[in-house]
């Protein structure tokens, strides 16, 4: 007999993928969005509940959201547009803001970008206009810390598989992921993650059914 587990009931300790202290625990519901202040040190695990559910997340310094995520800088000092373990989340100085420090999964997109009520529009018609996407998701949040619209840049798209062809098409397809996967990413300074757990149910990324899934932050012990 096939026993599941809840893994939005189990203990956060044993989910995370660092040893320590649990500071925040949350459920991100399906189409919703999530934000914190993760400190130097600390380590943030993201779980994908259910499987196949892309993780829209950008990353600014706490202190000063002028330093933000960029795409540019971190492909570039890795040399590769996929991330995984040991991938140096960068802002535009090329400033270390978080490392992936475990990752289940193996291949991350940063180039995919973030979907929005007008790029549902163009890609999938007009029919899509009303529906929820990941930009007004980063607005409702960002919103909470003082950011607008005019802050927002190129985003990572933890789980979010976006093969690369020799002639340099893209495609957004069936994700990588599983039920219970995770990736842990620590903070190299105090940093403000936003997270939009993608609405899209018009492409693969999220096998058109949106799912919840949780994030837990630890503090090593000294």
């Amino acid at each position: 007999m096939t026993t599941t587990i809840d893994l939005t009931a189990a203990p956060a300790a044993d989910l995370a993928l660092a040893d320590g202290t649990v500071v925040d625990d949350a459920i991100v519901g399906e189409r919703g969005p999530w934000s914190g202040v993760v400190a130097a040190g600390d380590i943030l695990t993201i779980v994908d509940l259910h499987g196949n559910q892309a993780v829209d997340t950008l990353f600014y310094g706490a202190a000063d959201h002028a330093k933000r995520y960029s795409a540019q800088a971190t492909i570039a000092a890795q040399g590769n547009i996929f991330l995984t373990t040991g991938t140096v989340i960068r802002d535009q100085e090329s400033e270390p803001l978080m490392t992936i420090v475990a990752d289940e999964v193996g291949n991350h997109d940063t180039v995919g970008g973030a979907c929005s009520q007008e790029s549902n529009t163009l890609r999938y018609g007009h029919h899509t206009r009303h529906q929820h996407a990941c930009v007004e998701n980063f607005l409702i949040e960002g919103s909470r810390h003082g950011l607008g619209k005019a802050d927002l840049v190129g985003n990572v798209n933890f789980f979010m598989n976006v093969p690369v062809d020799p002639d340099g098409s893209l495609g957004i397809v069936d994700g990588l992921s599983a039920p219970g996967k995770r990736l842990a990413l620590r903070a190299e300074v105090d940093t403000l993650v936003l997270i939009s757990n993608c609405p899209q149910i018009n492409n693969p990324c999220n096998g058109f059914d949106p799912t919840a899934v949780r994030v837990i932050v630890t503090r090593p012990v000294v």
